[in-house]
């Protein structure tokens, strides 16, 4: 064959050779639609052996296709998950017929070990989920695992039960918990961009107070507003119960979790940090004087987010912080030192300019004829946490313009 018609035949074989799949064209774009802040085991201490956890979680932005974060941070070893299967939630711990899932990992292994201090994606499973629908994820640890990572705050009941069952349309028997178990996040396909918004705080965030079971932390209403007013967008909470903003005491400080949290979520576009109380009421009530902590150091602490949010180029709102007036069962919590020292940073909040916007909790809930205290309609009885309501007047005071959906239209 002559040099020409080889050229030719050449060309021909690259003309009809089908175009080669990239990374950005097969890779899917993932928003966070759900997740639990990783903590060490505090008492209780759960353990599984040659056992079956089934969780259930609300998740936020609705899809079709979904993967699931398994967490083993705080285990000092490396834990097997035996199996793990995902289905739409009915009722209590059982799963619709037909939508069980089984998850897989690595590309189609039905078990994974999870080394330690680090964690899993699965591989994305289809599965038709609408806007804040349920899902129930169920996990089997095959070994006797003792140290396991937690999220003490859930507000949801999980079940444990014998042997690998979590293909069982309902778990019968077995014992119920009110913590989340090696389970860290959820994320969603999304055909284009979304509004991501990830809350960063404490026990008011986390939502304790709130009714267990309804999903009713202020995330959660403020994803309703949302829904109801058809703008598809993310809110997934990052809130750790008992969390300060410089110094650890359940679960990782704030600051030092900030990547972790809220910059290595899935598509995070905003985040709302709401973190403060406890640096200032935990020294007094815990007794711990060499943790007191003054206002130029948590405003030290709060300008380290900004700047890293701002680094990555997503926007960053804070919080006021609520009321807490004097709480006769947690003595030493309140003083008239750290309730000025809530005060002051409030004001710095609201007149610092380094934050993107100030979402004003507290002139929502604070009472109106004392301003160092909660509404009584909004107060849970601590005299700290919001209730119900609470939890709902916190979400309607959020301008839903702050999160700029124009840009991602």
């Amino acid at each position: 064959m002559s040099p020409r018609l080889v050229l030719a035949a050449i060309a021909l074989i690259y003309v009809a050779a089908p175009p080669i799949a990239t990374a950005k064209d097969s890779d899917p774009i993932w928003a966070a639609t759900w997740q639990a802040s990783p903590e060490p085991a505090r008492a209780p201490v759960m353990g599984l052996n040659n056992q079956t956890v089934r969780q259930v979680v609300r998740i936020s932005l609705g899809g079709t296709r979904f993967r699931v974060r398994f967490t083993n941070e705080f285990g000092d070893t490396p834990l097997k998950i035996g199996s793990a299967h995902v289905g739409l939630t009915t009722e209590g711990s059982s799963i619709k017929l037909g939508s069980d899932r089984a998850l897989t990992f690595g590309g189609g292994s039905h078990d994974v070990v999870i080394p330690e201090h680090s964690y899993v994606y699965s591989d994305p499973v289809d599965l038709t989920v609408p806007s804040q629908g349920q899902i129930t994820i169920s996990l089997y640890v095959p070994g006797n695992e003792k140290n396991l990572t937690e999220h003490f705050f859930a507000l949801q009941t999980a079940w444990i039960a014998a042997k690998d069952v979590t293909g069982a349309t309902l778990i019968q028997g077995g014992t119920t918990i009110t913590k989340r178990l090696l389970l860290s996040g959820v994320d969603v396909a999304v055909p284009r961009k979304r509004p991501v918004i990830v809350a960063l705080g404490d026990s008011t965030t986390g939502g304790f107070g709130s009714t267990l079971d309804t999903d009713r932390r202020w995330t959660d209403r403020l994803t309703e507003r949302f829904i109801a007013k058809k703008m598809q967008a993310s809110v997934v909470n990052a809130g750790i119960g008992g969390n300060r903003l410089l110094h650890d005491f359940i679960g990782p400080n704030a600051l030092s979790r900030f990547d972790r949290d809220v910059l290595s979520q899935s598509g995070v576009s905003h985040v709302v940090v709401l973190i403060g109380i406890n640096d200032f009421g935990l020294p007094g009530g815990r007794k711990i004087p060499q943790e007191e902590v003054t206002l130029e150091q948590m405003v030290a602490g709060l300008r380290q987010m900004v700047s890293r949010a701002h680094s990555r180029g997503v926007k960053i709102y804070a919080g006021t912080l609520l009321p807490f007036g004097p709480i006769p069962e947690r003595p030493g919590y309140y003083s008239e030192l750290s309730a000025k020292k809530r005060e002051a940073l409030n004001q710095w909040l609201r007149g610092s300019k380094e934050f993107d916007g100030v979402i004003d909790f507290d002139a929502a809930l604070r009472d109106s004829q004392d301003a160092k205290s909660l509404q009584a309609a909004y107060d849970s009885g601590d005299h700290l946490n919001p209730n119900d309501d609470g939890y709902k007047a916190m979400a309607d005071a959020v301008d839903l313009k702050l999160f700029d959906f124009k840009l991602f239209d």
